[in-house]
């Protein structure tokens, strides 16, 4: 039997969208105001989930005080308040889409937990645009 356990997280970053190898036009034309050459920020929510067996000693799949406090440390303090093209260094040749967000965070969250252990990591961009990513 497996469990799945979520917690919810959120924090504050501002992006632009745009390869440099484009021109201006072309940058606006794929990502359109999101290629704001003076960036444009978000209020992300982040869901992380956890699906394992159950300790039997503990009636846990995780403890969810060391699930908060990898988030903090991986994601929140990371992320929270920066300009993730100029102040991540993950960002630093990777375009911060939603999509490459999640998948930046599963893999700084992933080594901190058991193999036997699945993750999900669900970010939502606004309230209505999200992705999911399960490292697949």
């Amino acid at each position: 039997m497996k469990v799945k356990v979520s917690r919810k997280a959120h924090f504050n970053a501002a992006h632009r969208l745009y390869r440099p190898d484009w021109d201006d036009q072309a940058n606006t034309d794929v990502f359109g105001k999101c290629s704001n050459p003076h960036f444009h920020g978000h209020n992300y929510e982040l869901i992380v989930s956890v699906t394992g067996p159950i300790d039997p000693q503990t009636g846990f799949v995780m403890d969810m005080k060391d699930l908060k406090d990898l988030i903090r440390s991986e994601v929140e303090d990371a992320f929270d308040h920066k300009n993730l093209n100029e102040q991540v260094p993950e960002f630093r040749n990777l375009n911060p889409t939603a999509e490459n967000i999640a998948v930046v965070i599963w893999n700084k969250l992933r080594p901190h937990l058991s193999q036997d252990l699945d993750l999900e990591v669900k970010l939502f961009e606004t309230p209505r645009n999200f992705v999911t990513y399960t490292g697949n």
